[in-house]
């Protein structure tokens, strides 16, 4: 093994930190299993304020694996800490693979008794039981080692009683995955949506208007407190075929003198998804626009390019940009890496000072903004 993947290797993450607590008071309890090379605070480019992890480095590979038997789930400050291997494959991060999602998770059920129940059907990489400042949200995560492990644990646990609540464990679908799915339920729709057709139009008259393209199993003019119509109203066709035909030929006809519109109705987590979506888009066009963060790394190995210092980095976060340095062909061994949010280089930062790439440990310095 190469010193490189060595110090990789003997690297924890440590989770769910104390804002108070320090790189000294997580040097001293980690030291006792073991020496410690390093240990970083992440904290925010900004403020300064912990972002709540950090990495420690162990000079021995064994050493963080006795830390990670006996340390996690100690408290801290009050706070239960959660500890993982440093996981830099992303590829293995984001796939899913022996990912399993947890849900309907009784409120006092903490990371460590997630772990416990979930650890018997194979090494687990992470776990956590997701919250907010109220405690629990109901549902979590565990990232096993491999697929073979999560299929175990969805066979075994799906629907098992764990304290009061009977929960649901199923194979962890990304963000992506969620949102196709929504996408592709509409080419099936039985529910239409009608707006723009006045206040004189009741349940009656709205049912008499679209019951022409099928059966309908309920219609629902929405009123207000003084039993006005509101302009818009529901109707639910026994089939998609009565509902597309409504759509289709309603849309964009004329009501009492108004025209209204006809679409399909979209259930609240569908219209959640796609305002998530265009928020996230505008999110990272002004992150895009304006908060670049630039990192300088020195001591390159006169080996490493462009496409090497990228890979090496991209784990972290989205690049903008990667050059090094040259000067007739040759490297002069310094460069800069320019990502798309400050958090991506807060962690690459945070991680990759100090690691052999090549043959030299990198220099890495945050680029001052103008």
């Amino acid at each position: 093994m190469s010193v490189e993947a060595k110090y990789r290797a003997a690297s924890l993450y440590v989770g769910d930190l104390h804002e108070d607590v320090t790189e000294d008071v997580l040097f001293r309890k980690f030291n006792t299993v073991g020496p410690v090379l390093s240990i970083r605070i992440c904290k925010d480019l900004v403020s300064g304020r912990s972002l709540g992890y950090a990495y420690v480095n162990f000079l021995q590979l064994d050493d963080a694996q006795k830390a990670l038997d006996t340390m996690n789930f100690d408290l801290i400050k009050g706070k239960s800490i959660r500890l993982m291997w440093s996981q830099r494959d992303a590829y293995l991060r984001k796939s899913g693979i022996g990912n399993v999602f947890i849900k309907n998770l009784d409120k006092s059920i903490d990371n460590k008794t997630l772990y416990e129940n979930f650890s018997p059907f194979g090494k687990i990489l992470s776990s956590k039981v997701m919250s907010d400042e109220e405690g629990s949200k109901g549902y979590g995560f565990v990232h096993y080692q491999d697929q073979s492990a999560a299929d175990r644990a969805i066979e075994e646990m799906n629907g098992k009683q764990l304290r009061d609540c009977a929960v649901f464990v199923a194979r962890f679908k990304s963000r992506q995955d969620r949102e196709a799915e929504l996408r592709s339920k509409p080419s099936e729709f039985t529910n239409v949506y009608i707006k723009n057709f006045g206040d004189d139009m009741d349940d009656e008259g709205l049912k008499e208007v679209f019951s022409k393209y099928g059966q309908t199993l309920s219609v629902k003019v929405m009123k207000d407190a003084n039993g006005k119509s509101k302009g818009f109203g529901f109707v639910s066709f026994y089939s998609h075929e009565a509902a597309r035909n409504a759509v289709e030929e309603m849309n964009g006809q004329d009501i009492n003198g108004q025209t209204i519109f006809v679409g399909r109705a979209q259930k609240k987590v569908e219209r959640q998804a796609e305002l998530k979506e265009m928020f996230e888009q505008m999110k990272k066009e002004r992150i895009r626009a304006r908060h670049a963060a630039k990192l300088y790394i020195k001591n390159l190995d006169e080996t490493i390019d462009d496409e090497t210092l990228r890979k090496e980095f991209s784990c972290f976060g989205s690049i903008c940009r990667v050059k090094v340095m040259q000067e007739a062909g040759q490297s002069k061994g310094f460069g800069l890496i320019c990502f798309f949010s400050p958090e991506a280089a807060a962690k690459a930062m945070a991680e990759m000072n100090g690691r052999v790439l090549g043959s030299k440990p990198l220099n890495i310095a945050l680029g001052q903004k103008h």
